[in-house]
C-alpha cells in the first residue's frame, strides 16, 4: 500500500525526549487540523501504518489511542479508523467563540433565542456589583459551527450598548458589537467545569439527554475595571474543548492570565 500523503512529511526523531507514539500523534492532529486529513478519511490499519513509517505496532496503536481520547479519530471494530469532525479548541484569551470559530475556518452561525432589557436578577447584580433592579441587556444565542448546534451563550451587559439587535447578533460576534459601541474589553475572570445536559438542553443542542456538556462562567470587565459582561454558558463536550499554556516564571510570583 503506498504512503498516505498525509504521512508523507512525516519526519521521527529517534533521538528526541519526545516518545515516538507522541511526534506520530502531534504530525496526525496537524493533518487533521489544516484539513489535509478530511473528515470521514479512512485510515490504514495499524499494521499498514506502522509498516509505511517504520514504527512498531504499539506504538502506533497509542498514536491512534491518542487521538481517539482527544475525539478526532474514531474507531469502530469491523470497520477501522476514521478521521471525525475536529472539535473547536479555543485558547484561554478574551475572545469570543464567534472569533475563534470564524479565525478557525468554521462558518459559525447565530441563532437569538432571546434579547431583552430588564431588571438585573440579584445573583447576577451581586456579580455585576450592580444596585438591585439595574436594567440590564440579557442575551441567550444558541451557537452553530458548520451547521451543528455547540453552544448555548446566555450574557448579561451592563449600560446603555447601541448595536445589540437581533439582527447585529446573528451576524456578528458580540464582543465585536461591544468594540463596535466603543467598550474596550480589557480583563476577565473565568471559571470552566462539567456537568452533563438536561433533557430541554440536549433537545437544543441536539444531543442525547445526559451528554457530556463543558460549562464556562465569565465575568469581564474594561479597561477602567468596571465589569460590563457576566456571561454563563454550556459547550457540547464532543465538538469543544479548551486549551491553555502554563509557564513557569523562575524567581518570581507572576499571576497567570484569566
Amino acid at each position: 500500500m503506498p504512503v498516505d500523503p498525509a504521512l508523507s512529511s512525516l519526519v521521527i526523531d529517534r533521538a528526541s525526549p519526545v516518545p515516538l507514539y507522541f511526534q506520530l500523534a502531534q504530525h496526525l492532529e496537524q493533518a487533521i487540523d489544516s484539513g489535509r486529513l478530511a473528515p470521514n478519511t479512512m485510515l490504514a490499519n495499524e499494521i499498514q501504518l506502522a509498516d509505511q513509517i517504520g514504527l512498531s505496532r504499539p506504538t502506533v496503536r497509542r498514536a491512534m489511542q491518542y487521538l481517539v481520547d482527544k475525539g478526532l479519530l474514531v474507531r469502530r471494530r469491523g470497520v477501522g479508523t476514521r478521521v471525525v469532525q475536529p472539535r473547536v479548541r479555543r485558547p484561554l484569551e478574551l475572545t469570543s467563540l464567534y472569533d475563534d470559530l470564524a479565525a478557525g475556518g468554521r462558518s459559525p452561525q447565530t441563532r437569538v433565542l432571546s434579547n431583552t432589557v430588564e431588571p438585573v436578577r440579584p445573583d447576577i447584580a451581586e456579580i455585576l456589583s450592580l444596585p438591585a433592579g439595574t436594567p440590564v441587556v440579557s442575551l441567550v444565542r444558541l451557537r452553530s459551527a458548520d451547521g451543528r448546534p455547540i453552544a448555548r451563550l446566555t450574557n448579561h451587559l451592563v449600560g446603555n450598548l447601541p448595536g445589540l439587535s437581533t439582527p447585529a447578533l446573528e451576524q456578528h460576534g458580540l464582543y465585536a458589537l461591544l468594540r463596535g459601541a466603543g467598550v474596550i474589553l480589557q480583563a476577565a475572570q473565568q471559571s470552566i467545569g462539567a456537568r452533563t445536559a438536561t433533557a430541554a438542553e440536549a433537545r437544543l443542542l441536539e444531543e442525547a439527554k445526559g451528554a457530556a456538556l463543558l460549562t464556562m462562567n465569565r465575568l469581564t470587565f474594561d479597561e477602567r475595571g468596571r465589569a460590563v459582561e457576566y456571561g454563563t454558558h454550556i459547550y457540547v463536550a464532543a465538538r469543544h474543548s479548551f486549551e491553555l499554556s502554563l509557564l513557569t516564571h523562575r524567581g518570581s510570583s507572576r499571576p497567570g492570565r484569566t
